[in-house]
């Protein structure tokens, strides 16, 4: 039987509820059967200094899913060549799950520098994209492309660098972050 998954590929530092609303809308898709939080030990876009450590993140993904059947966390680029590039990821994905179907999540504001992405076209072609609204969103020529699919979600604005800046000038992120995520994030003492 084929399982259809959702990639939703990030950093998640720390994963907030704005990323756990966009899953949950993702997985009222009727060709989506599970999400999965792809945890990015270091984007190539993004600088590492500001990075909880990947152990870190992974561990508040799986607090912040863990009473979510159809939620799953990964932390399959941790094995593989850093920078991680999404295209690699699938295709590695696919080899050791012959019998998922995956595609990938991502936010409007990611469609217009898309096609800058590692192999792009091989993305769109063999996998295709759930594009999710996000404020200040550019136009895309991909926006009418047959294997692009924009999915009506709240329109989400919760910043993890809000979330951070908030934690370490002792500010309270209540209702930002699932209450087990902001009980590890004191455990740890992450971001501060």
């Amino acid at each position: 039987m084929v399982k259809n998954v959702g990639l939703f590929f990030g950093s998640f530092n720390p994963i907030h509820v704005g990323h756990l609303i966009i899953a949950n809308t993702m997985l009222e898709e009727p060709d989506i059967d599970e999400v999965w939080f792809v945890v990015s030990p270091q984007s190539p876009f993004k600088k590492q200094k500001s990075l909880a450590h990947e152990f870190d993140r992974y561990d508040l993904v799986e607090a912040a899913i863990a009473d979510h059947f159809h939620m799953k966390v990964t932390d399959i680029e941790f094995k593989m060549p850093k920078p991680s590039y999404t295209a690699d990821t699938l295709a590695y994905l696919t080899d050791q799950h012959p019998n998922h179907k995956f595609k990938l999540i991502i936010g409007g504001d990611n469609l217009k520098s898309f096609p800058k992405w590692k192999n792009s076209d091989v993305i769109l072609r063999d996998y295709g994209l759930l594009v999710y609204p996000r404020p200040n969103a550019k136009k895309s020529d991909l926006e009418d492309h047959e294997n692009v699919r924009f999915v009506e979600a709240p329109m989400m604005d919760i910043s993890a660098t809000f979330i951070r800046k908030s934690i370490k000038n002792n500010r309270s992120v209540k209702y930002l972050v699932p209450d087990a995520v902001l009980d590890r994030i004191k455990g740890k003492k992450l971001y501060i």
